[in-house]
């Protein structure tokens, strides 16, 4: 079946995923409710999302609806189930989502670590200018104002006297 998403979102009584999609060889618009079974709030969300997207009953509307999305909606019925509004359930998306430049990733274990650098590489891919890019300009050079003096670093002048 051909059918292009349009919107997703979450039910929380009974728990739901629903989706709001276009059936591309009628041109309607359509409603699927896909009911949650067997999640609790101690369930994970990435497992949840995937089960889900891989489900032969729903794999053909879910084909567009990307698992980071999915594994955001199921938060959000996680978060509903531990009594959190949705606001905090945002705030604590947010904070799981984005990199604190402060934080010394030499300390997280290798789970942790290897979710950090997942968030860089798609902030890095998001970022990245491309030759197909209308801003695209090749080589460019930048000249960053000097104010200040530079100040040298002790390592810089020992490795100096030894050549």
């Amino acid at each position: 079946m051909m059918c292009t998403a349009k919107k997703c979102g979450v039910r929380f009584q009974p728990p739901a995923i629903i989706l709001i999609y276009e059936n591309e060889i009628k041109g309607k618009s359509r409603q699927r409710i896909m009911p949650v079974r067997n999640f609790s709030k101690f369930s994970d969300c990435t497992r949840a999302a995937e089960q889900l997207k891989n489900n032969p009953r729903h794999k053909s509307y879910l084909e567009q609806v990307s698992l980071k999305q999915l594994k955001k909606l199921f938060t959000f019925l996680r978060g509903h189930l531990w009594g959190q509004s949705l606001a905090e359930t945002m705030e604590q998306i947010q904070r799981e989502t984005t990199i604190d430049p402060e934080e010394d990733l030499n300390k997280l274990d290798d789970k942790e670590l290897a979710k950090r650098k997942s968030i860089m590489d798609e902030l890095f891919e998001k970022n990245q200018k491309k030759k197909d890019d209308p801003n695209f300009v090749y080589d460019i050079v930048v000249e960053f104002p000097q104010d200040e003096q530079l100040q040298s670093c002790g390592w810089d002048t020992e490795s100096a006297d030894e050549f």
